[in-house]
């Protein structure tokens, strides 16, 4: 029974949280007058998306037994939030049918949290 904290999670998490940070930075000053408003959109959703997964796998990161659920969660965060960026910056449409992909691995990886929250419990 681990009850250490995982570092593997604090690491990807702040990567995730920090990396956010400065993709939004740049989304909102070198991207603003380059990318239709929806474009824009689209970009920030991947922001905020990241910022989710980053800071909610370092809060899995704090807790005992949080192994499999931060593992999820980041790599939902990268194929959700990073074929949103790539789809803005390239126009390739088709990337947003793996944006979902992306999506259900961080859900299930939140569900999974939940999980071994309650058998830990």
């Amino acid at each position: 029974m681990t009850t250490t904290p995982n570092t593997n999670a604090a690491l990807w998490g702040a990567l995730l949280a920090g990396s956010g940070v400065a993709l939004g930075a740049f989304g909102a000053h070198a991207l603003k007058n380059t990318l239709s408003t929806e474009a824009l959109a689209t970009f920030e959703t991947g922001v905020r998306y990241q910022m989710y997964a980053g800071l909610g796998t370092l809060a899995l990161a704090a807790l005992p037994g949080q192994t499999r659920a931060p593992t999820l969660i980041g790599a939902g965060a990268v194929v959700f939030s990073g074929s949103l960026y790539t789809l803005t910056l390239t126009g390739q449409k088709w990337l947003g049918a793996v944006t979902p992909i992306g999506g259900a691995l961080m859900i299930a990886g939140f569900v999974l949290a939940a999980v071994d929250a309650r058998r830990r419990a």
